[in-house]
């Protein structure tokens, strides 16, 4: 260490025609030494408080944006609360406008099936009578043709100008009551 120490100390008596040295003297040294490591301090440190600005200038802007940022986050919650709450609203509508049709539907249909149950029941009726009366028809017609061959067959030329007669007589009795 003592080799260091001398090397300074020599450097203190070189002469100082072009030449740099050093000053080992404390006292004489102290202020120009100050205010060279403040005009450094003062030249790189006001870079350093620039900086120092910007970044609580950031931080500040960054703690306003964060609050905004929250401050939109509680909104956007509360319109998805409200939104999800509607959406419930209409699912339960939604369900019940759909039980109803459903319910409506189902009597329309058994409404319909009873229409159709008393048409099937009239046509049915109306078919069993139209049926009905061409049986009637056909056992007339029948009965009338057989009356008719067995009279043609029993009845002799006397026999009919006798039906005849008492026909005639029956029509003449009528007219007398009428008048």
């Amino acid at each position: 260490m003592k080799n260091v120490t001398d090397s300074f100390v020599s450097l203190g008596y070189w002469p100082s025609a072009g030449s740099f040295g050093l000053n080992t003297d404390i006292l004489a040294t102290n202020p120009i030494n100050l205010s060279v490591v403040i005009g450094i301090l003062v030249f790189f440190g006001k870079g350093v408080c620039v900086r120092k600005q910007r970044i609580l200038n950031t931080i500040r802007n960054s703690e306003e944006l964060r609050g905004g940022a929250i401050e939109q986050l509680e909104k956007a919650r509360a319109r998805l609360r409200k939104v999800e709450m509607e959406a419930d609203q209409f699912r339960v509508n939604g369900y019940s406008e759909i039980e109803r049709e459903k319910l409506n539907l189902i009597n329309s249909t058994y409404k319909t099936l009873g229409q159709l149950e008393n048409y099937k029941n009239e046509t049915i009726q109306f078919e069993q009578q139209r049926a009905i009366n061409q049986v009637r028809q056909r056992v007339f017609q029948q009965a009338l043709q057989g009356a008719l061959g067995t009279l043609n067959s029993c009845l002799t030329n006397e026999l009919h100008l006798r039906t005849i007669s008492a026909n005639i007589g029956v029509l003449g009795v009528m007219k007398e009551i009428t008048y």
